[in-house]
């Protein structure tokens, strides 16, 4: 039996992770503060949207809840793989010696082996989809948090800054083509979020 497919999908465990076009409040320059200008302070003043962007690669590789996450899940998976592997392995074990001593057997012993061995096959069947389902469960459940942690999160922060858009830039699925660093927020993001949201224990359990 093959090794448990798997269920993470490179927690880009998240693409999932930030799902931005936040729509905040129009941003508008405060007057009385000496202030250094960015680009979207610029848009902002001359009556454009006041943007600001998060880089996703950079932000799942320092995010530390993120990363003792993702190695929660993949420790988990590999231990789901080891103990559907072992029970196959078992499981072919008792095939094989049924098929060496079927012959020695009386009809009665070899059909009461052979529904023993089915009854077997089908735990294990069901065994592997509980598995996978809680994981899947588990994984989405873990997303749903990162989820509203981020957004409570970028609420806060966008109080005093008034940005009318957050958006997220990714190297590896680009949805913004051409993105002015001057406009990056992530390592604001980064050291807030980590701040927020201390990393998780591991507990790489098989559920």
């Amino acid at each position: 039996m093959k090794n448990i497919s798997t269920i993470l999908s490179a927690l880009a465990l998240i693409g999932v992770i930030v799902l931005f076009g936040l729509h905040f409040s129009n941003g508008k320059l405060k007057s009385g503060k000496s202030t250094t200008l960015t680009s979207s302070d610029h848009a902002a003043a001359a009556g454009g949207p006041h943007i600001a962007y998060i880089d996703i690669d950079t932000f799942e590789a320092n995010y530390n809840m993120l990363k003792s996450k993702k190695e929660e899940f993949s420790k988990r998976k590999d231990a789901m793989g080891a103990e559907l592997n072992r029970s196959a392995n078992q499981l072919q074990n008792d095939v094989r010696d049924f098929q060496q001593k079927a012959q020695t057997m009386s009809q009665a012993e070899g059909e009461a082996k052979q529904k023993k061995l089915i009854q077997i096959q089908q735990s294990l069947e069901t065994r592997k989809a509980t598995m996978e389902e809680q994981f899947a469960k588990d994984q989405f459940e873990f997303n749903e948090t990162l989820h509203k942690e981020l957004d409570a999160f970028l609420e806060e922060y966008n109080a005093d800054k008034s940005y009318d858009y957050i958006f997220s830039y990714q190297r590896t699925n680009p949805q913004i083509m051409y993105a002015n660093k001057s406009l990056n927020i992530t390592q604001d993001v980064i050291k807030g979020m980590n701040a927020r949201t201390p990393p998780a224990k591991s507990t790489a359990k098989a559920k």
